[in-house]
C-alpha cells in the first residue's frame, strides 16, 4: 500500500529525486508521483475511479419526448442496453475519458441477474426518492489512485430486487425506507465480502487484487468475472473526437486476449491460472444493444452486452463468442469459498506487457499495453 501524502518516509527510504521532480524533493513514493504529475511529467490520473456507479435511468442517457430519464433507461435494461456517454461497474476503474473500462462481476449461484452494477430504486420508485439498495464501502485510496480499496458486500441469497421496489412503492413520505438489510437477507452472516485493491507500479501498471471473504457458516459457491470493456462509441452514425472507431478484443494465448483501440493503443489482458491449476475460461462479447430482449427486433450482432449474464446465469453458451473476439471480455472464475475462510485473485493494467511468469500465483489478471 502507498504511503499517504503527508506521512514522512523511513530513513531509508530518501533517495536522488527522479527527472521531472524538484531535487530537494523528498523521494517519498506518492509524493513524487504527485510532483511528477504536476510537473506534467507523467500521467498517473489517465487511470482512476472514474467509472461510474449507476449510468442507468440517468439525464446523461435521457432521450426520451417528456423527460422521463427514471423510466427511459430502467435497471432492467442496463445488462442489455448500451450507454452512449459512459458506463457502469462495480467498484471499477477506466480511462480519463471512459473508452476503455475495468470492473468484476460476480454470481452466488441463486440471483436472477448477473451482479455487473449497483441496483437502486428511481425517484418514482422508492417513498423518499432515489435510492441505492447496496451495501458497499470506499476504504482506502491515495491522492494520485496509485492505490485504490474498496468493498461490496454480496448476499448469497438471491437478491430480493422486486420485494425491494415493492415495498418502498408501498409505503408513504412519511414511513421509513425499506432497506436491503430489513429483507433479512444477511441474517446468519450469509454473505461474501468482496474486497477490491487496485495498485499502479506505473502510469499505466495497474495491479488489482479481490479478496472474496465467505462470512457465513456453510461453504458458498461464487462466480467472479473480472471484465474488461469497451464503450461503445462506434454505433452513433458519427465519427471524430469521442466518436473513435470500433476497436477489438482478441485472444492471441491461453488466458490471453489482446484489446486494440485508435487513441489508447495496444493493451494485453492476461487472466492467470485457477485455483484449479489452469487458467480460466476467457469470454467473449460485443459492447452492443440486445434489440431482441427489449424490443422483439433482431439484433443487428450475433453477440451482445448481456452475453456474460445469460452464459452464467442461464447457461446459454451460444451466447459468447466462440470465435474469442469482440469489444467485451471476462475471465471466468468459478470457485467455492469455506465458511469463515477466503480466496484471492488478482488482475491487472499495465502498459509494457510483461512476462506471465511474473504474474502472482493463485489466479490473476493482467492487463497490459504492448505491441501492436
Amino acid at each position: 500500500m502507498a504511503r499517504q501524502a503527508d506521512e514522512q518516509p523511513p530513513a531509508q527510504a530518501t533517495a536522488t529525486a527522479p527527472a521531472g521532480v524538484h531535487k530537494n524533493f523528498t523521494a517519498n513514493p506518492e509524493r513524487i508521483r504527485l510532483e511528477q504529475d504536476l510537473r506534467h511529467r507523467s500521467d498517473w490520473r489517465l487511470w482512476g475511479p472514474y467509472l461510474s456507479e449507476r449510468q442507468w435511468a440517468t439525464v446523461r442517457e435521457d432521450y426520451s419526448s417528456d423527460g422521463s430519464c427514471w423510466e427511459y433507461f430502467p435497471h432492467d435494461h442496463a445488462r442489455s442496453r448500451i450507454y452512449r456517454w459512459g458506463e457502469d461497474g462495480l467498484l471499477g476503474l477506466c480511462d480519463r475519458e471512459c473508452r476503455m473500462c475495468f470492473a468484476p462481476a460476480l454470481w452466488n449461484g441463486r440471483d436472477t441477474i448477473l451482479k455487473e452494477r449497483l441496483f437502486g430504486l428511481t425517484g418514482n420508485e422508492g417513498n423518499h426518492g432515489e435510492d441505492v439498495k447496496e451495501y458497499y464501502f470506499y476504504l482506502d485510496a491515495s491522492p494520485t489512485g496509485s492505490y485504490l480499496k474498496a468493498l461490496y458486500k454480496y448476499p448469497q441469497a438471491a437478491y430480493p430486487y422486486e420485494q425491494l421496489v415493492a415495498e418502498n412503492r408501498r409505503r408513504s413520505r412519511s414511513e421509513p425506507e425499506f432497506e436491503l438489510l430489513d429483507t433479512g437477507i444477511f441474517d446468519g452472516s450469509r454473505y461474501f465480502d468482496v474486497f477490491v485493491e487496485y495498485a499502479q507500479a506505473g502510469e499505466e501498471d495497474i495491479l488489482a487484487r479481490f479478496t472474496i471473504c465467505n462470512r457465513g457458516p456453510e461453504a458458498a459457491r461464487i462466480d467472479v468475472l473480472p471484465t474488461l470493456w469497451f464503450r461503445n462509441t462506434w454505433s452513433w452514425g458519427r465519427s471524430g473526437d469521442g466518436y473513435w472507431p470500433r476497436p477489438l478484443i482478441e485472444q492471441i494465448g491461453d488466458g490471453v486476449a489482446r484489446a486494440k483501440h485508435e487513441t489508447l493503443g495496444t493493451y494485453l489482458f492476461t487472466a492467470g491460472r485457477h485455483s484449479a491449476g489452469g487458467p480460466p475460461e476467457l469470454l467473449f462479447t460485443d459492447n452492443a444493444t440486445n434489440l431482441e430482449r427489449l424490443y422483439r427486433v433482431a439484433n443487428s450482432e450475433p453477440y451482445v452486452k448481456d452475453a456474460f449474464h445469460r452464459y452464467v446465469v442461464n447457461g446459454e453458451r451460444e451466447a459468447v463468442n466462440p470465435r474469442k473476439l469482440g469489444t467485451k471480455v471476462a475471465a471466468h472464475y468459478s470457485f467455492e469459498v469455506p465458511g469463515g475462510g477466503s480466496k484471492s485473485y488478482a488482475s491487472a493494467s499495465a502498459r509494457r506487457a510483461r512476462s506471465l511468469t511474473e504474474i502472482p500465483a493463485g489466479g490473476s489478471i493482467r492487463c497490459s499495453r504492448g505491441a501492436g
